[in-house]
């Protein structure tokens, strides 16, 4: 999935996580895979109507696993930027990304335990988890490794 290298320097993959909002899971995803691969992968994150702020619980939850969305906020999907990603992976349904020439896209339906009568910081870690767990198997995509 990554470009070809250039005078002989590997390229970094590069992955753009997307929700509605861009204050919980997106944000969660990519704040996940920068712990995970540190700089091996280029991350962003953006939203299709984003928030005014960051979820409190997203942020709480990943401090508990030692994981920091520091300096992160809400953005919109730039359209240049998506074009020039490896992939582009959709959390949940409802978020919809017009495809571009480029980037593979896929979508996580992620665990909602809210349907399951689960809320506030429980139902965050459950989401988290899930998160993470496919942040992984797509780091181990992406770059081969295992690793992390």
């Amino acid at each position: 999935m990554p470009e070809p290298e250039e005078a002989g320097v590997p390229a970094r993959p590069s992955v753009m996580f997307v929700c509605v909002g861009n204050g919980g899971k997106s944000q969660m995803a990519a704040a996940l895979m920068r712990s995970l691969v540190g700089d091996a992968v280029e991350v962003h994150s953006a939203g299709t109507k984003p928030k005014d702020a960051l979820n409190a619980l997203s942020l709480e939850s990943l401090k508990e696993v030692g994981v920091s969305m520091e300096g992160e906020f809400p953005k919109s999907v730039d359209r240049d930027l998506l074009a020039r990603m490896d992939v582009v992976v959709t959390l949940g349904a409802e978020a919809k990304v017009d495809p571009v020439e480029g980037p593979a896209f896929e979508t996580w339906v992620t665990d909602e335990p809210s349907e399951r009568g689960i809320d506030g910081i429980e139902r965050m870690r459950l989401v988290r988890d899930d998160i993470a767990d496919r942040v992984h198997d797509l780091h181990v995509r992406l770059t081969g490794s295992a690793d992390g």
